[in-house]
């Protein structure tokens, strides 16, 4: 799946992939701010209009507005969360390419819920196109390994 790690258009490289290797992961960076900051808006530049996603294999949305609206479903009646993401792993192909990276968020409760956290150990495994724009995630999948807490801080 990722054999051509480093391989890409290279338009501004001196070593060719370099810059697009850079700006994959930046958008998921973005995604990640997106959400700990609740700017919505943010998420524009993290996924194509007809993004496919599949969250935990419970959540499967079609199209940017559904997936944001699913997403700040969970997270506006969150207090703090916090998305780290690694160990990323780019394979760039022309003006596509697949990305995974472990994600470890972490959620806080708030108000009557705030002694309560959720926390989730994934993997998002993602496919991305260069756009006009820049890189966007077109299909995202989010594959579970591991779960703490309660879910109840996600409910608004």
């Amino acid at each position: 799946m990722f054999r051509k790690a480093f391989v890409g258009s290279g338009r501004h490289a001196i070593i060719p992939g370099i810059p697009d290797y850079r700006a994959i992961e930046q958008t998921l960076i973005r995604y990640a701010l997106a959400c700990d900051t609740r700017n919505w808006a943010l998420l524009d530049e993290v996924f194509t209009t007809d993004i496919t996603a599949i969250y935990g294999g419970e959540y499967r949305l079609q199209g940017r507005h559904n997936l944001t609206g699913m997403i700040r479903s969970l997270l506006d009646g969150c207090g703090p969360t916090q998305h780290l993401l690694g160990n990323f792993r780019i394979a760039i192909e022309g003006n596509t390419a697949q990305c995974a990276c472990y994600v470890r968020a972490a959620h806080a409760g708030r108000d009557d819920k705030a002694s309560l956290t959720y926390e989730v150990w994934a993997e998002y495994r993602d496919k991305l196109l260069l756009t006009a724009e820049g890189w966007r995630i077109s299909e995202r999948r989010m594959v579970v390994f591991n779960e703490t807490g309660t879910r109840e801080v996600l409910k608004g």
